[in-house]
């Protein structure tokens, strides 16, 4: 198993995330590229003690066409999970 470090990057702190901690308990990261649900499911109760996770579901973000004068390219490919956990559990980022 790989350290949890390297399996969440960071936590997306943004409105909609917000909207979702308030409503269903679910905490977006953007997570590796290669991760699957059972090692991001694992690492967020490494790192985070008294943890437990109930769901975890993840999307692939493509990356988006961006246009500098006669260039063109792509933003980088991410991949965002959104981890659900139990009502007794509290995750302070």
């Amino acid at each position: 198993m790989r350290d949890p470090r390297q399996v969440i990057l960071r936590p997306l702190l943004n409105e909609k995330g917000e909207i979702l901690k308030e409503r269903v308990r679910g905490y977006p990261f953007e997570v590796a590229r290669d991760a699957n649900k059972i090692e991001i499911r694992k690492a967020i109760e490494q790192l985070f003690d008294n943890v437990k996770v109930v769901k975890v579901r993840t999307m692939n973000r493509p990356g988006k066409r961006r246009r500098l004068r006669f260039k063109t390219g792509l933003t980088r490919t991410w991949k965002r999970a959104i981890v659900f956990i139990s009502e007794d559990s509290t995750l302070d980022i």
